[in-house]
């Protein structure tokens, strides 16, 4: 008989440092030394005061127990306060903070070391808390909540990494004035979206083909539609097991959204006849009922799985933008001082899709602001470097050297506090690509395609790397793929479209792409005169030229050329060889 594993009940707190290896990148020395002091003097004297005990330290990392989640909560509080007052006077860049996570459940000894379900969870609970904040499991709360006066925001049923079953996180509002803050909470019903992200509900989808058998495609669409929009970061969606437990509860879409919390939802329908499906699908805004987008879509049942997916993809590929675009008209209507971090870069996003030098300083600012309210918020990082990239394509904002050295500093820094972060990745593969670092292009590109493979940004980006690195005619599957998820944004990737044809040779598809662009500048209108010099219409490549000096009068292909980047030198010379053959300057 194998010998019984011992288990006992606890209070498991697990807490690290954020940003761990950017500050000791920056600084080794200066890092250990500061940890090593907090350590002596706040955290490990505060667990030993509240009764708990240091089960494992593993380089940033703290793991303990406690007897009780009462004493957890309130040391780890205590520390959260203390490490406040110790970073008061020092630069954000480099300050030591920790994000905590408590949980109660079964533990199981290990020598001085803790395993088991509980420490699990306390960890993944942890990797969810703010820089500097403490989120807790719903057991821990449970013990706490009738003994402690805490403001806890419900974060909701939240799945994490290998926990078989979503886990209700809460928040803890701290106040760092010596106190906690002494809100009560809030019941679901007076609670509105719990985070500066928009909260969304996807509603099981309706089986009208009046055959039980179909309930089971209608459901897969539903979970799927979950599944896939949990991957972009910067909504919140209400876990499958919070949404089906409504299906047949008899309330209204708008009454479920609100007491879930969430400010929008997505529902459907789903009717077959024969071997055609019919399924429709909006968002909605939970709060106003008003409708902000919706799509039908007849598909012939060739292949259940495969149209499952593409509607899948279609919608999830439709519903965050969206979103984005219901929450800036909103955020736009924001007097500054409640803008969230979130509204800020929304704002500054606007203003960089718009590539003038003004808009840019605004979107830099926009943003820059957005750090202040929220220096942890690694896409703000990563959208300000994207600015400042743009910034050296306009010609605008200092010397190109010291906009390269920004840039970089600050995707680099987006990255350190969150390796996941998607806006990083793709970022640093756009940089790959501008820069002719296809190692680097290549990798991050395919991490944030790892990450996220439904965001049409980055199912075109794919189509664009594939065009650098001598493959234009599969770059073209990936951009007719982008187009086909997300119709409403493709004028926005025409030039993709139109580089790709061009690089394939189809001159005639290449122009139709040209054509699409809203605002066309001097390198589309050379590209233009290419495309009419090599179908030998010689009258309309020299008026494509006559643009391009016009809107460029110190154009030339040789700093055209300087600019573009292929990785196989036979690219660019045919690149070359096409403009040469206009009438554009050399």
């Amino acid at each position: 008989m194998s010998e019984r594993i011992q288990r006992r009940l606890a209070a498991i707190v697990a807490m690290d440092v954020a940003g761990f290896s950017y500050l000791v990148g920056e600084d080794e020395e200066g890092t250990l030394n500061a940890l090593r002091s907090h350590r002596e003097n706040l955290t490990d004297p505060l667990i030993a005061e509240f009764g708990g005990r240091i089960a494992n330290t593993a380089g940033d990392s703290i793991l303990a127990e406690f007897p009780s989640a009462v004493e957890a909560v309130r040391c780890v509080v205590a520390i959260q306060e203390g490490m406040a007052d110790r970073n008061r006077d020092i630069a954000e860049n480099r300050q030591v903070r920790f994000r905590v996570g408590v949980n109660v459940g079964d533990i199981v000894p290990h020598g001085n070391d803790l395993l088991g379900d509980g420490v699990n969870v306390a960890a993944r609970i942890e990797a969810l808390a703010p820089v500097g904040g403490v989120c807790i499991s719903r057991a821990a709360r449970d013990q706490v909540r009738d003994r402690l006066e805490l403001h806890l925001n419900d974060l909701g049923e939240i799945e994490v990494k290998n926990i078989a079953r979503p886990v209700r996180v809460f928040e803890v509002g701290l106040s760092f004035n010596g106190a906690v803050n002494t809100q009560v909470e809030p019941t679901p019903r007076e609670r509105g979206p719990t985070s500066v992200y928009p909260t969304i509900v996807v509603l099981p989808f309706k089986n009208l083909s009046g055959d039980p058998e179909q309930e089971y495609f209608a459901d897969g669409i539903f979970e799927d539609i979950i599944t896939e929009l949990s991957r972009f970061p910067e909504i919140i969606v209400i876990a499958r097991p919070s949404a089906f437990s409504h299906k047949s509860s008899g309330e209204t879409p708008e009454e479920v959204s609100h007491k879930l919390g969430a400010r929008y939802f997505v529902e459907g329908s789903v009717r077959k006849g024969g071997d055609m499906v019919r399924i429709t699908a909006q968002l909605v805004d939970g709060l106003t009922g008003a409708r902000i987008w919706a799509e039908r879509y007849d598909r012939k049942l060739t292949d259940i799985f495969e149209v499952q997916d593409e509607i899948t993809q279609t919608v999830v590929a439709n519903v965050p933008s969206q979103v984005a675009i219901a929450e800036l008209k909103m955020a736009k209507r924001k007097p500054p001082r409640e803008m969230s971090a979130y509204d800020l870069v929304l704002r500054g996003k606007r203003h960089h899709h718009k590539y003038t030098p003004e808009d840019n300083a605004e979107a830099l600012r926009l943003l820059d602001a957005a750090i202040e309210v929220d220096p942890e918020y690694a896409s703000a990082y990563a959208w300000k470097a994207c600015t400042l990239g743009q910034a050296l394509g306009l010609g605008c904002g200092g010397a190109p050297g010291e906009l390269i050295e920004r840039n970089l500093e600050a995707v680099h820094y987006g990255l350190s506090l969150d390796e996941n972060d998607i806006e990083c990745h793709r970022i640093l593969a756009e940089f790959g690509m501008y820069y002719g670092d296809w190692n680097d292009a290549e990798l991050h590109h395919a991490r944030a395609f790892q990450l996220n493979p439904n965001d049409p940004r980055i199912i075109s980006q794919r189509g664009e790397l594939l065009t650098k690195l001598g493959n234009p005619e599969d770059a073209l599957a990936w951009l007719r793929k982008a187009n086909v998820c997300d119709p409403l944004t493709a004028s926005g990737r025409a030039h993709l479209l139109a580089r790709a044809n061009l690089s394939a040779g189809n001159c005639e598809d290449a122009l139709k792409a040209y054509k699409q662009i809203p605002k066309q500048r001097a390198d589309h209108q050379a590209e233009m005169a290419a495309c009419h010099s090599m179908l030998g219409q010689t009258e309309q490549s020299s008026a494509c030229v006559q643009h391009v000096l016009i809107s460029d009068p110190e154009f030339s292909v040789a700093s055209y050329l300087a600019r573009q980047k292929f990785k196989r030198a036979d690219d660019l010379n045919r690149l070359r060889d096409s403009l040469l053959a206009t009438s554009l300057p050399r």
